[in-house]
């Protein structure tokens, strides 16, 4: 089935919106202004170890999002990350189309633009490319672009530095709730933890007043990682308003997402969050989401229970938790 890519929609200089990409009055950026000026918490990690651990725990309880600096990763190495996505995006049509996903079969992996099933489901402005980068019993190079040539290595090398800094958090935010530095690692499944690569392309939009990238949403993952290029765009919803999320060069984006909001029966709280698109500019975003093999058992930590907090959420496989969320059934 031939799929209308939104880069495509947008290289022929519409002045109106196609019909599935207005969103609902209610919805709309227009009607729905953001506060400007909030600042999201920024940590270095290079703050005395318990210090970061109040920080990281005290950003991940009141906001679910946090900016971390000093994290090891390069800018030489996120702008190389950057340039490869870049490079896909900027392929000729022909040649994207050679790793199209088909999420008809359940198959998310390759390049993808979301369909409507519907004639009142709405879609977001955005075309993407979305494949599994850890473990290595989980990828298949052959759903990772051949062009630019340098795609493997550059992702590969973010790859292990990204594995690193999640070890990082993930033992932070476990000393965070009181429990051991390995407790939550190992309660999504250590490593067997899979991590997802997303880059999101969203091309100029002739009425981003009317449009949405993303919906909003919270994560389905345990934590995503996140570094955008420089058109703004993400908001989080915070004290019942939209808060825009300044983003300064360097630092990553930390979300909490569902699988850690489970597990720590509530303590931290996966945040909900949207994009904005941008009538001039591209933007672009590079997610790598930390989740759960399908068969973990993810519920509230048997240490984090008692008469007093009793389990603010029911137990059940990653798999179950992310049929539910898909079909946005109750969890």
């Amino acid at each position: 089935m031939e799929v209308e890519r939104v880069q495509c929609l947008a290289s022929g200089l519409l002045n109106e919106l196609p019909t599935q990409f207005i969103r609902p009055a209610h919805e709309r950026p227009e009607n729905t202004k953001a506060v400007e000026g909030v600042t999201v918490p920024v940590i270095s990690l290079c703050l005395p170890h318990d210090l970061l651990v109040k920080q990281i725990a005290e950003a991940a309880s009141e906001w679910g999002v946090l900016l971390i600096t000093d994290h090891g990763i390069s800018p030489t190495l996120i702008a190389r990350l950057q340039e490869v996505g870049q490079q896909f995006f900027t392929l000729p049509q022909k040649e994207k189309e050679v790793y199209a996903n088909d999420p008809s079969t359940s198959s998310f992996e390759g390049y993808g633009t979301r369909m409507t099933k519907n004639l009142d489901e709405k879609v977001g402005w955005i075309d993407y490319y979305f494949h599994m980068i850890s473990p290595p019993s989980k990828v298949n190079y052959d759903m990772w672009p051949k062009n630019p040539p340098s795609y493997r290595e550059v992702t590969e090398e973010y790859n292990k530095q990204v594995l690193k800094l999640t070890d990082k958090v993930l033992g932070l935010l476990s000393e965070g709730l009181g429990l051991e530095t390995k407790a939550l690692k190992s309660s999504l499944g250590d490593e067997k933890i899979e991590m997802e690569m997303k880059i999101n392309m969203y091309p100029p939009c002739p009425q981003p007043e009317l449009a949405l990238g993303v919906e909003p949403h919270t994560d389905m993952s345990a934590l995503t990682l996140l570094v955008p290029n420089d058109v703004p765009g993400l908001q989080l919803w915070r004290q019942d308003h939209w808060v825009a999320v300044d983003i300064p060069q360097n630092t990553l984006l930390v979300h909490i997402g569902d699988q850690l909001e489970v597990l720590s029966n509530g303590k931290y709280k996966s945040v909900l969050h949207r994009s904005l698109v941008n009538k001039e500019r591209t933007r672009m975003s590079w997610a790598v989401f930390a989740v759960p093999p399908h068969e973990a058992v993810i519920g509230p930590l048997s240490a984090l229970v008692n008469q007093e907090s009793p389990p603010k959420f029911s137990t059940k496989t990653f798999a179950e938790f992310r049929h539910r969320k898909f079909n946005k059934l109750p969890q």
